[in-house]
């Protein structure tokens, strides 16, 4: 068997030998990096300089690492725009339009300098030269969304900068070459405007209608997976028409699917986890590869472009870096990862630099091409990678550590009392994707182990109750660990389930308990006395009852009700906390119904934790059910409502149920009971209850609101 590998010549030319090496670079660079701080991201590109054609030739940089190392490229920008959080991203607009616009201008203004006066180049080599450092490649992102501060401000900032600044610098790229060609007039632009326009429009509408279409036709879990990176492709081949990079398509394509992939589902665990574990490493390593150190010996003609490049590209970076951080008083560790995350040029620089080579304009006397750029930028540009990829890389992670530790010591001296236990009640097989997905939406980013999956079975032991419960507690843990949150399956005998569920509260300490409804039968009369006489007894939790009509991803907008005087009730921050985390880790947008005294308060948690949302005032609980009825398509309802002898309750608060069966058989629902124990209370809330300016409420906000 061994005679099939017997040829060991380099490059090395057996499939199976060749990806067995790519995988141990993989598996070795960050376990032998991380020991002495190194960022593996710069350990894979020198490894793939050090086995690729101009190093140890080891491996060849054939058709199979280009093609999964595009595939890396594009995971980048895909996961840029998956991961940004679009409250974030609108209220900051601005900031990102400024960013763009600074970490644009500055570095092709050093790079017009350098190439016109100091190289010597002509004036439409001069601009196109410049261009090369206006781009940037987010190769970072990895390693700053590993540390968990991916919807930091700055990151924010910089990832929407990015898109700004790369549209800009391939349309320069895009007008360079067509009047390199003579191609240049009226027709030119207008074709190029419309089929810019037209892709941008494709991407960001269509593309969300096809998804969230076949999210609710389709429950198969790898191929929802397939279908994402069919939609990488698609987005990456339609830039391509449209006469811009790819990796803009893929970006966009990432918006366009934001909101259809919840930041906590299984779904985002497995797009995540492939793409850090297998292509953005082949990326690395294929970019690595391009590395030739021998060409700096061979000629001072190419340390000289070098020299002007990395000048012109890094301190471009970080000139607007700091003209960022000083406009929009960032902290000087938010600056520096806004320089960091910047500084790297790859993907758009490399692709610009190609495409300038590729253009002979005419021959010498030698008979030699005279091309748009030079070998020597095409060799410079080899340089200005690795060593921007480095910088990158360095300051990255320091920058985003040092934002990590500082929200982290934030979190501790804010939450440290606060305990979350969340209890899904799980009977029926059909509802343990939809509850357990629920409970993922609404627990706290922090929480990945207090999470439990309930079944009662009825004291005769029947054979077949346990072997269903086993199935479904197992589809539940299985479920969860998708989404690497460990689910504790619990099992429970008693005559009575609504005891046994209430048992299970006392021992395991439980804050939150999740109830699911069958789809068909929705809220049944047995249900209904089960919930008023029995779950809804315990004053010491917050209560879920959740209907689901389609899949919570596909779920655009979420009516929120809030009664009159909901917010004296004890547990109504810690019940609105949870609603928060619908709509930050869904990207839903929320609309919440309110008196105007609980706007106000609304208003001030939104300055400090920022969801998507918007605020309508309401006068009595008329005009909600009135809101309510009027539910479009996919659009969901949530209710907080009040246990009886609570502040805020209404007897018609009895006759919801049957509204819901009426009104709204085929819509997702959820209702929450705050809990209700006043010894639980602190002093931040009886403040705000007692005052109506609600001077205590950053202390709330702090405390339960992450």
């Amino acid at each position: 068997m061994l005679l099939s590998i017997h040829n060991l010549s380099l490059p090395l030319e057996d499939p199976v030998l060749k990806f067995l090496v790519v995988l141990i670079i993989i598996l070795g660079a960050p376990l032998l990096l991380n020991k002495i701080k190194v960022p593996h991201l710069l350990g894979l590109i020198i490894a793939g300089a050090i086995i690729g054609p101009n190093g140890f030739n080891v491996l060849s940089r054939d058709s199979s690492i280009v093609v999964t190392g595009t595939t890396g490229l594009l995971y980048i920008m895909f996961l840029a725009g998956l991961e940004i959080d679009m409250g974030d991203f609108k209220r900051n607009k601005w900031k990102s339009l400024t960013f763009g616009l600074y970490t644009f201008v500055v570095p092709f203004a050093l790079g017009f300098l350098g190439g016109y006066y100091i190289l010597g180049f002509s004036l439409l080599t001069s601009v196109l030269f410049a261009s090369l450092f206006s781009s940037h490649t987010l190769i970072a992102y990895p390693l700053v969304s590993k540390l968990g501060v991916a919807k930091n401000l700055s990151v924010n900032i910089t990832v929407g900068g990015t898109m700004i600044t790369d549209v800009l610098a391939l349309l320069v790229l895009a007008v360079v070459v067509g009047m390199s060609q003579g191609e240049v007039g009226s027709e030119f632009w207008i074709k190029l405007s419309a089929s810019v326009l037209a892709f941008g429009l494709v991407v960001l509408l269509i593309f969300p209608i096809i998804g969230r279409w076949f999210f609710k036709k389709v429950d198969d879990k790898i191929s929802q997976y397939i279908f994402v990176l069919v939609m990488i492709y698609l987005a990456a081949l339609l830039a391509e028409l449209a006469g811009v990079e790819a990796i803009i398509g893929a970006f966009l394509a990432g918006l366009a699917l934001n909101r259809l992939i919840p930041h906590t589902s299984s779904l985002m665990n497995r797009v995540e986890f492939v793409g850090n574990a297998i292509f953005i490493p082949f990326f690395l390593i294929s970019v690595g590869m391009l590395i030739d150190f021998k060409v700096f010996f061979k000629s001072w003609e190419t340390l000289q472009v070098a020299s002007v490049m990395l000048v012109a590209s890094i301190l471009g970076k970080y000139v607007a870096a700091v003209l960022t951080q000083k406009t929009f008083r960032l902290t000087k560790h938010e600056g520096k990862l806004i320089f960091g995350l910047s500084s790297a040029s790859a993907a758009a620089t490399l692709a610009a630099v190609m495409v300038g080579y590729n253009i002979i304009l005419s021959e010498n006397e030698a008979g030699e091409p005279v091309r748009l750029l030079n070998e020597h930028v095409l060799n410079g540009s080899i340089l200005l990678i690795l060593i921007s990829c480095t910088i990158s890389s360095f300051i990255s992670m320091a920058s985003a550590e040092k934002i990590a530790e500082a929200e982290n010591e934030d979190t501790l001296t804010g939450n440290n009392h606060e305990q979350e236990n969340i209890l899904l009640a799980l009977n029926y097989e059909g509802m343990v994707d939809k509850t357990v997905n629920l409970g993922l939406l609404v627990k706290n980013h922090a929480n990945t182990e207090n999470m439990f999956g309930l079944n009662v079975i009825n004291e005769d032991k029947n054979e077949s109750s346990i072997k269903n419960a086993e199935k479904i507690l197992s589809y539940a843990v299985n479920t969860a660990s998708a989404a690497d949150v460990k689910l504790k399956p619990l099992t429970r005998y008693d005559n009575d389930v609504i005891n046994g569920i209430n048992n299970v509260v006392k021992e395991q300490k439980i804050t939150d308990l999740i109830i699911g409804l069958e789809d068909e039968k929705g809220f049944s009369a047995s249900f209904a006395d089960n919930l008023y006489n029995g779950y809804l007894q315990n004053d010491d939790i917050n209560i879920f009852v959740y209907h689901a009509a389609q899949p919570l991803s596909t779920v655009k907008r979420y009516l929120v009700m809030i009664p009159e005087n909901a917010h004296l009730e004890s547990g109504f921050f810690h019940s609105l906390a949870r609603v928060w985390n619908i709509g930050k880790n869904s990207g839903a947008v929320i609309s919440f119904y309110a008196p105007e005294n609980i706007i106000k308060v609304l208003k001030k948690i939104i300055k400090k934790v920022n969801i998507e949302a918007d605020f309508i005032v309401i006068n009595s609980w008329l005009d909600a059910e009135q809101k309510a009825e009027k539910i479009k398509d996919n659009e969901g309802l949530i209710l907080i409502l009040a246990k009886r002898g609570m502040t805020s309750y209404f007897p018609k608060m009895r006759y919801i149920p049957d509204f819901l069966n009426t009104k709204l058989p085929n819509k997702n629902y959820l209702l929450i009971y705050p809990y209700s124990k006043t010894d639980k209370d602190n002093t931040e809330i009886r403040s705000v209850r007692n005052h109506d300016d609600f001077v205590e409420i950053g202390n709330i906000i702090k405390k339960i609101f992450r």
